[in-house]
Protein backbone atom coordinates (compact mmCIF):
# COMPACT_ATOMS: atom_id res chain seq x y z
CA UNK A 1 0.00 0.00 0.00
CA UNK A 2 1.35 3.43 -0.93
CA UNK A 3 2.09 5.94 1.81
CA UNK A 4 0.50 9.38 1.45
CA UNK A 5 2.31 12.59 2.36
CA UNK A 6 0.27 12.77 5.57
CA UNK A 7 1.51 9.28 6.54
CA UNK A 8 5.24 9.90 6.21
CA UNK A 9 7.14 8.46 9.17
CA UNK A 10 8.50 10.94 11.70
CA UNK A 11 12.20 11.62 11.16
CA UNK A 12 14.16 11.44 14.37
CA UNK A 13 16.61 14.34 14.60
CA UNK A 14 20.24 13.11 14.73
CA UNK A 15 22.23 14.19 17.79
CA UNK A 16 24.52 16.30 15.62
CA UNK A 17 21.56 18.39 14.46
CA UNK A 18 19.97 18.88 17.87
CA UNK A 19 20.33 22.27 19.50
CA UNK A 20 20.45 21.81 23.28
CA UNK A 21 19.44 24.66 25.58
CA UNK A 22 20.46 24.61 29.25
CA UNK A 23 18.54 26.73 31.72
CA UNK A 24 20.74 27.55 34.70
CA UNK A 25 24.48 26.81 34.68
CA UNK A 26 25.44 28.48 37.95
CA UNK A 27 24.78 25.30 39.94
CA UNK A 28 26.61 21.99 39.87
CA UNK A 29 24.19 20.08 37.62
CA UNK A 30 23.87 22.69 34.90
CA UNK A 31 27.56 23.56 34.88
CA UNK A 32 28.70 19.91 34.74
CA UNK A 33 26.17 18.93 32.06
CA UNK A 34 27.31 21.92 29.99
CA UNK A 35 30.92 20.75 30.32
CA UNK A 36 29.89 17.24 29.25
CA UNK A 37 28.09 18.56 26.17
CA UNK A 38 31.04 20.81 25.32
CA UNK A 39 33.36 17.79 25.40
CA UNK A 40 31.01 15.56 23.34
CA UNK A 41 31.69 15.88 19.62
CA UNK A 42 28.21 14.57 18.77
CA UNK A 43 26.65 17.85 19.87
CA UNK A 44 27.42 20.87 17.69
CA UNK A 45 25.47 23.73 19.25
CA UNK A 46 24.48 24.57 22.82
CA UNK A 47 22.40 27.48 24.06
CA UNK A 48 23.09 28.68 27.61
CA UNK A 49 20.40 30.74 29.32
CA UNK A 50 21.12 32.23 32.74
CA UNK A 51 21.55 35.47 34.64
CA UNK A 52 25.34 35.12 34.45
CA UNK A 53 27.76 33.70 31.91
CA UNK A 54 29.11 30.21 32.67
CA UNK A 55 32.33 30.13 34.65
CA UNK A 56 33.80 27.35 32.50
CA UNK A 57 35.40 27.84 29.10
CA UNK A 58 32.97 27.20 26.24
CA UNK A 59 33.64 26.82 22.52
CA UNK A 60 30.31 25.83 20.97
CA UNK A 61 27.88 27.52 23.34
CA UNK A 62 25.90 30.70 22.77
CA UNK A 63 24.93 32.67 25.85
CA UNK A 64 21.68 34.55 26.48
CA UNK A 65 21.37 36.65 29.60
CA UNK A 66 17.92 36.16 31.08
CA UNK A 67 16.35 36.33 34.53
CA UNK A 68 13.36 34.04 35.20
CA UNK A 69 11.89 36.66 37.53
CA UNK A 70 11.52 39.22 34.73
CA UNK A 71 7.99 40.01 33.51
CA UNK A 72 6.91 38.37 30.22
CA UNK A 73 10.00 36.16 30.34
CA UNK A 74 8.10 33.32 28.64
CA UNK A 75 7.76 35.42 25.46
CA UNK A 76 11.49 36.15 25.43
CA UNK A 77 12.27 32.47 25.99
CA UNK A 78 9.95 31.44 23.17
CA UNK A 79 11.72 33.88 20.83
CA UNK A 80 15.11 32.36 21.75
CA UNK A 81 13.86 28.79 21.30
CA UNK A 82 12.39 29.60 17.89
CA UNK A 83 15.36 31.63 16.69
CA UNK A 84 17.89 28.96 17.67
CA UNK A 85 15.64 26.04 16.61
CA UNK A 86 16.06 24.44 20.04
CA UNK A 87 15.33 20.72 20.13
CA UNK A 88 15.93 19.96 23.84
CA UNK A 89 15.67 22.10 26.96
CA UNK A 90 17.49 20.98 30.10
CA UNK A 91 16.01 22.82 33.06
CA UNK A 92 18.39 22.93 36.03
CA UNK A 93 17.71 26.54 37.08
CA UNK A 94 17.02 25.58 40.69
CA UNK A 95 18.92 26.38 43.88
CA UNK A 96 20.16 23.10 45.37
CA UNK A 97 20.17 24.46 48.93
CA UNK A 98 17.11 25.92 50.68
CA UNK A 99 17.25 29.68 50.04
CA UNK A 100 16.73 32.35 52.65
CA UNK A 101 14.68 34.54 50.33
CA UNK A 102 11.67 32.25 49.88
CA UNK A 103 9.63 34.67 47.77
CA UNK A 104 12.48 35.02 45.26
CA UNK A 105 12.99 31.24 45.22
CA UNK A 106 9.26 30.81 44.52
CA UNK A 107 9.53 33.16 41.53
CA UNK A 108 12.51 31.26 40.13
CA UNK A 109 11.43 27.67 40.82
CA UNK A 110 7.65 27.61 40.65
CA UNK A 111 6.74 30.57 38.44
CA UNK A 112 9.93 30.35 36.38
CA UNK A 113 9.29 26.69 35.52
CA UNK A 114 5.76 27.58 34.42
CA UNK A 115 7.21 30.25 32.10
CA UNK A 116 9.73 27.77 30.67
CA UNK A 117 7.00 25.22 29.96
CA UNK A 118 4.83 27.91 28.32
CA UNK A 119 7.75 28.89 26.07
CA UNK A 120 8.47 25.26 25.18
CA UNK A 121 4.85 24.74 24.17
CA UNK A 122 4.74 27.94 22.10
CA UNK A 123 8.04 27.25 20.32
CA UNK A 124 7.33 23.57 19.66
CA UNK A 125 10.44 22.31 21.46
CA UNK A 126 10.73 18.53 21.14
CA UNK A 127 12.04 17.64 24.60
CA UNK A 128 12.20 18.91 28.18
CA UNK A 129 14.47 17.37 30.82
CA UNK A 130 13.67 18.64 34.31
CA UNK A 131 15.97 18.30 37.32
CA UNK A 132 14.10 17.41 40.50
CA UNK A 133 14.86 15.40 43.66
CA UNK A 134 13.56 12.39 45.60
CA UNK A 135 13.04 14.81 48.50
CA UNK A 136 9.69 15.71 46.89
CA UNK A 137 8.32 12.45 48.36
CA UNK A 138 8.99 13.75 51.83
CA UNK A 139 10.10 11.79 54.91
CA UNK A 140 7.15 10.29 56.77
CA UNK A 141 6.66 7.40 59.21
CA UNK A 142 4.29 5.62 56.80
CA UNK A 143 6.68 5.70 53.82
CA UNK A 144 7.37 2.26 52.30
CA UNK A 145 10.93 0.94 52.34
CA UNK A 146 11.43 1.98 48.72
CA UNK A 147 9.44 4.78 47.10
CA UNK A 148 8.49 4.28 43.45
CA UNK A 149 7.66 7.07 41.03
CA UNK A 150 3.96 6.37 41.63
CA UNK A 151 4.19 7.48 45.25
CA UNK A 152 2.57 10.89 45.94
CA UNK A 153 4.78 13.95 46.33
CA UNK A 154 4.20 14.96 49.97
CA UNK A 155 7.46 16.78 50.62
CA UNK A 156 5.81 20.17 50.21
CA UNK A 157 3.85 19.80 53.45
CA UNK A 158 5.29 22.52 55.73
CA UNK A 159 8.29 22.90 53.37
CA UNK A 160 7.93 25.76 50.92
CA UNK A 161 11.18 25.01 49.09
CA UNK A 162 10.02 21.48 48.23
CA UNK A 163 6.51 22.76 47.48
CA UNK A 164 8.03 24.98 44.79
CA UNK A 165 9.91 22.02 43.31
CA UNK A 166 6.68 20.04 43.25
CA UNK A 167 5.04 22.97 41.42
CA UNK A 168 7.83 22.80 38.85
CA UNK A 169 7.17 19.09 38.30
CA UNK A 170 3.45 19.75 37.94
CA UNK A 171 4.13 22.37 35.25
CA UNK A 172 6.21 19.81 33.35
CA UNK A 173 3.50 17.16 33.71
CA UNK A 174 0.85 19.59 32.39
CA UNK A 175 3.10 20.27 29.42
CA UNK A 176 3.36 16.54 28.71
CA UNK A 177 -0.40 16.12 28.97
CA UNK A 178 -1.33 19.06 26.74
CA UNK A 179 1.49 18.56 24.23
CA UNK A 180 2.15 14.82 23.90
CA UNK A 181 4.48 15.46 20.95
CA UNK A 182 6.97 16.92 23.46
CA UNK A 183 8.99 14.35 25.38
CA UNK A 184 9.04 15.34 29.05
CA UNK A 185 11.57 13.60 31.31
CA UNK A 186 11.76 14.32 35.03
CA UNK A 187 14.85 13.05 36.84
CA UNK A 188 14.77 12.75 40.63
CA UNK A 189 18.25 12.12 42.08
CA UNK A 190 18.52 11.23 45.76
CA UNK A 191 21.19 12.84 47.99
CA UNK A 192 24.05 13.73 45.62
CA UNK A 193 27.60 13.37 46.91
CA UNK A 194 31.01 13.50 45.29
CA UNK A 195 34.30 15.40 45.20
CA UNK A 196 32.86 18.57 43.66
CA UNK A 197 29.25 19.17 44.65
CA UNK A 198 28.41 21.48 47.54
CA UNK A 199 24.97 21.64 49.13
CA UNK A 200 23.28 21.80 52.51
CA UNK A 201 23.57 18.00 52.62
CA UNK A 202 27.34 18.00 52.09
CA UNK A 203 27.52 20.85 54.61
CA UNK A 204 25.70 18.71 57.17
CA UNK A 205 28.13 15.79 56.71
CA UNK A 206 31.23 18.00 56.57
CA UNK A 207 30.95 19.34 60.11
CA UNK A 208 33.07 17.69 62.83
CA UNK A 209 30.02 17.29 65.07
CA UNK A 210 26.84 15.98 63.42
CA UNK A 211 23.54 16.61 65.18
CA UNK A 212 20.96 13.82 65.13
CA UNK A 213 17.56 13.33 66.74
CA UNK A 214 17.60 11.06 69.76
CA UNK A 215 15.86 7.73 69.17
CA UNK A 216 15.95 7.89 65.34
CA UNK A 217 18.36 6.35 62.85
CA UNK A 218 16.80 6.59 59.36
CA UNK A 219 18.21 4.90 56.28
CA UNK A 220 19.99 7.07 53.73
CA UNK A 221 20.92 6.53 50.09
CA UNK A 222 23.35 8.49 47.94
CA UNK A 223 24.06 8.87 44.25
CA UNK A 224 27.45 9.92 42.91
CA UNK A 225 27.69 13.23 41.06
CA UNK A 226 29.07 11.51 37.93
CA UNK A 227 26.13 9.08 37.88
CA UNK A 228 23.72 12.03 37.98
CA UNK A 229 25.41 13.56 34.93
CA UNK A 230 25.32 10.18 33.18
CA UNK A 231 21.57 9.98 33.77
CA UNK A 232 21.01 13.42 32.28
CA UNK A 233 23.13 12.56 29.24
CA UNK A 234 21.08 9.40 28.73
CA UNK A 235 17.93 11.52 28.76
CA UNK A 236 19.49 13.88 26.21
CA UNK A 237 20.53 11.06 23.88
CA UNK A 238 17.32 9.00 24.06
CA UNK A 239 13.62 9.65 24.47
CA UNK A 240 12.34 8.55 27.87
CA UNK A 241 9.06 10.25 28.75
CA UNK A 242 8.13 10.00 32.41
CA UNK A 243 9.57 10.42 35.88
CA UNK A 244 12.65 8.51 37.06
CA UNK A 245 14.36 8.08 40.42
CA UNK A 246 18.14 8.29 40.04
CA UNK A 247 19.73 6.53 43.03
CA UNK A 248 22.77 4.54 44.03
CA UNK A 249 22.42 0.91 45.05
CA UNK A 250 22.10 0.10 48.73
CA UNK A 251 21.29 2.09 51.86
CA UNK A 252 23.08 3.03 55.07
CA UNK A 253 21.68 4.04 58.47
CA UNK A 254 22.52 7.61 59.41
CA UNK A 255 24.66 6.46 62.34
CA UNK A 256 26.79 4.41 59.93
CA UNK A 257 27.05 7.36 57.53
CA UNK A 258 28.39 9.52 60.35
CA UNK A 259 30.80 6.77 61.43
CA UNK A 260 32.21 6.29 57.93
CA UNK A 261 32.57 10.06 57.60
CA UNK A 262 34.71 10.08 60.73
CA UNK A 263 32.45 12.57 62.50
CA UNK A 264 31.16 12.69 66.06
CA UNK A 265 27.43 12.12 66.46
CA UNK A 266 25.56 14.31 68.95
CA UNK A 267 22.01 13.04 69.60
CA UNK A 268 19.54 15.65 70.83
CA UNK A 269 15.88 15.70 71.75
CA UNK A 270 13.64 16.74 68.88
CA UNK A 271 12.29 19.75 70.76
CA UNK A 272 15.74 21.12 71.59
CA UNK A 273 17.13 20.41 68.13
CA UNK A 274 14.19 22.01 66.34
CA UNK A 275 14.55 25.26 68.24
CA UNK A 276 18.34 25.20 67.99
CA UNK A 277 18.36 24.58 64.23
CA UNK A 278 15.78 27.29 63.56
CA UNK A 279 17.76 29.73 65.70
CA UNK A 280 20.97 28.89 63.79
CA UNK A 281 19.05 29.23 60.51
CA UNK A 282 18.09 32.80 61.38
CA UNK A 283 21.75 33.50 62.21
CA UNK A 284 22.86 31.98 58.87
CA UNK A 285 24.72 29.23 60.73
CA UNK A 286 22.52 26.24 59.81
CA UNK A 287 22.64 24.54 56.38
CA UNK A 288 18.84 24.09 56.34
CA UNK A 289 15.77 25.20 58.30
CA UNK A 290 14.00 23.06 60.90
CA UNK A 291 11.42 21.96 58.30
CA UNK A 292 14.00 19.39 57.13
CA UNK A 293 14.24 17.58 60.47
CA UNK A 294 11.81 14.89 59.31
CA UNK A 295 14.59 13.62 57.03
CA UNK A 296 16.61 12.90 60.19
CA UNK A 297 13.68 10.93 61.64
CA UNK A 298 11.93 8.98 58.90
CA UNK A 299 12.89 7.00 55.84
CA UNK A 300 12.89 8.57 52.38
CA UNK A 301 14.55 5.98 50.16
CA UNK A 302 13.63 5.69 46.49
CA UNK A 303 13.42 2.71 44.11
CA UNK A 304 15.65 3.01 41.04
CA UNK A 305 14.28 0.03 39.10
CA UNK A 306 12.29 2.08 36.59
CA UNK A 307 15.38 4.04 35.47
CA UNK A 308 17.22 0.73 35.03
CA UNK A 309 14.46 -0.95 33.02
CA UNK A 310 13.36 1.99 30.85
CA UNK A 311 16.47 4.15 30.51
CA UNK A 312 19.08 1.44 30.94
CA UNK A 313 20.61 3.51 33.75
CA UNK A 314 22.72 1.57 36.24
CA UNK A 315 24.76 3.56 38.77
CA UNK A 316 28.49 2.99 38.70
CA UNK A 317 28.77 3.83 42.39
CA UNK A 318 26.82 2.27 45.25
CA UNK A 319 25.59 4.34 48.19
CA UNK A 320 28.60 3.25 50.24
CA UNK A 321 31.10 3.90 47.42
CA UNK A 322 29.56 7.34 46.84
CA UNK A 323 29.97 8.22 50.51
CA UNK A 324 33.57 6.98 50.52
CA UNK A 325 34.30 9.11 47.43
CA UNK A 326 32.93 12.17 49.20
CA UNK A 327 34.83 11.43 52.43
CA UNK A 328 38.09 10.81 50.54
CA UNK A 329 37.82 14.09 48.65
CA UNK A 330 37.00 15.96 51.87
CA UNK A 331 40.04 14.53 53.67
CA UNK A 332 42.27 15.36 50.70
CA UNK A 333 41.06 18.98 50.82
CA UNK A 334 41.83 19.07 54.55
CA UNK A 335 45.38 17.81 53.90
CA UNK A 336 45.94 20.37 51.13
CA UNK A 337 44.64 23.14 53.39
CA UNK A 338 46.90 22.08 56.26
CA UNK A 339 49.95 21.97 53.96
CA UNK A 340 49.10 25.41 52.58
CA UNK A 341 48.91 26.87 56.09
CA UNK A 342 52.11 25.23 57.33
Amino acid sequence: MMMTSMEKPHRKTPLSERVIAIMGVSGFKGRTILQELENDSRFKKIIVIDRRKPTIETKKSKFYKLDLTEPMVDLRLSEIFKKEKVHTVIHTAFPITPPRHQSLAHEIISVGSMYICNAIADAGVKKLILASTTDVYGAFPDNPNFLTEKHPMRGGIKNRFLADKIDAEKSALRLAQKHPQTVVTILRPCHILGPNIQSYKTNYLSRPFVLTIMGYDPLFQFVHETDVVRAFMKAVEGDYPGTFNIVGNGVLPLSRVIGISGKIQIPMSEFVMKNLIQFFWYLDMSPAPASYLNFLKYICVADGEKAKEVMGFTPQYSTRETLLSFVGAERLRDVDLAEAES
